[in-house]
């Protein structure tokens, strides 16, 4: 299973913007893009402000690979996520977001039981996540209305899980899910909105690089 293992840090620097790659990290002052928000490389101060004079296709390829490096997905996978949006009904855009939204690993993310989406696909990959009291150890995995994701009765013994309740209940639940920090399980209620999806993705046009 292919993971970037690079400096996440970088990937924020070149997008010209906060991912929140690294979890709490991102909102303290050891925050690499606080410190160094040009774009890496040997040319990086020089290539500042240069956006205003960026191509369509220069635009349509930095919201693609901002959409990427957000979720964490490489290329092949986020292309065949693209095909099966163009497959459903609707929006394309909206349906892949959606799409993207209702893996495993950003579910976990978004439930508060991680600081950040590598480490919720850590916790997943070590199976320490179960959906529908079956363990799931795939990141990727879809879910659907209705599934319930719970932390594995093992997994509660480690000294990690044991501080989650507290930590989670500090973090954010969007309205698509519904959370039982105590418990640390949660269920899918619904496909979240656009509105409750990232609002610095640019899904159009994402669209139009696929549609070239």
């Amino acid at each position: 299973m292919a993971r970037y293992v690079g400096p996440v840090c970088k990937l924020c620097r070149r997008e010209g913007e906060k991912l929140f790659l690294k979890g709490e990290r991102c909102y303290g002052p050891k925050c690499s893009f606080e410190k160094r928000g040009f774009v890496p490389g040997q040319h990086g101060r020089t290539r500042q402000g240069r956006s205003e004079r960026e191509s369509d296709y220069a635009r349509q390829l930095r919201a693609k690979q901002r959409a990427r490096r957000v979720y964490g997905i490489f290329e092949r996978q986020f292309r065949r996520y693209f095909g099966v949006a163009l497959r459903k009904k609707g929006l394309t855009g909206l349906n892949l977001l959606q799409t993207l939204e209702m893996r495993l690993d950003n579910v976990v993310y978004r439930l508060g039981f991680a600081g950040d989406r590598a480490q919720a696909r850590q916790l997943v990959n070590h199976g320490h996540i179960l959906v529908n009291n079956h363990k799931a150890d795939i990141p990727s995995m879809l879910l659907s209305n209705g599934d319930v994701v719970t932390v594995s009765e093992t997994a509660l013994r480690n000294g990690y899980f044991k501080e989650l309740p507290e930590i989670a209940e500090k973090r954010l639940c969007p309205l698509w899910l519904s959370r039982d920090a105590k418990n640390l399980s949660g269920r899918v209620l619904r496909l979240p909105e656009r509105a409750e999806i990232d609002g610095n993705l640019n899904e159009q046009l994402i669209v139009e690089y696929y549609s070239r």
